[in-house]
């Protein structure tokens, strides 16, 4: 399960879903089964969080799976023998709006930046009836870190990916190199490796 602040952070989420998905079914080799035990194999999930998503995305809950499509004939085979991965996007929206309700505003009042911890209990003791024990107020402490840690790592993002497009600029219309760049814009040597990286996949 992740949290993700953005739905397009430059690439398809989904698909980066998939890929999880496939890494943790390829894991399952050496554990799970051995040799050509491939009726071991056990289903995986990757399911994730989206805080700010697009428009046409908030207040949903959708599914990617495998599914046996007959295209000649009609067979069936057992679904436990291909089922074995499931991607859920989970988007969120404003808590406060109609459109908002059951688990998505139980998660969108938690995972919020904008509620603090005192209002993010009362709506779970007024709206979800969840009494609220000492652990429990624990948590959601813990839910109000999380969900501002969340924020501030989609900003350091942003703030990354435009020094980068400004190095990347520098480097094509004043013919600079990467390092005569990054010393225009007083980027820290310990951060330098990191940029070049960044420079690296965005050729």
């Amino acid at each position: 399960m992740e949290a993700q602040n953005q739905f397009y952070p430059g690439y398809p989420l989904i698909k980066r879903g998939v890929y999880y998905c496939c890494r943790m079914i390829s894991s399952q080799y050496g554990t799970v089964f051995t040799g050509s035990h491939y009726e071991k194999i056990k289903k995986v999930y990757s399911i994730w969080i989206c805080t700010t998503p697009p428009k046409n995305r908030e207040h949903t809950i959708t599914s990617y799976a495998l599914a046996e499509n007959n295209f000649v004939g009609q067979v069936k085979e057992e679904q436990k023998n291909y089922d074995l991965l499931s991607v859920f996007m989970i988007c969120l929206g404003n808590p406060e709006t109609e459109a908002e309700c059951g688990i998505l505003k139980l998660l969108s009042v938690l995972f919020s930046s904008e509620l603090k911890a005192v209002e993010k209990k009362k709506v779970l003791e007024e709206e979800f009836h969840i009494q609220m024990s000492q652990a429990f107020e624990e948590e959601v402490s813990q839910m109000c870190n999380l969900s501002e840690g969340v924020e501030q790592k989609g900003i350091q993002k942003g703030m990354q990916r435009a020094l980068t497009e400004s190095i990347k600029n520098l480097m094509d219309t004043m013919n600079m190199t990467a390092k005569e760049a990054m010393d225009a814009l007083k980027i820290k040597e310990e951060d330098r490796s990191h940029y070049a990286e960044l420079l690296k996949t965005q050729k």
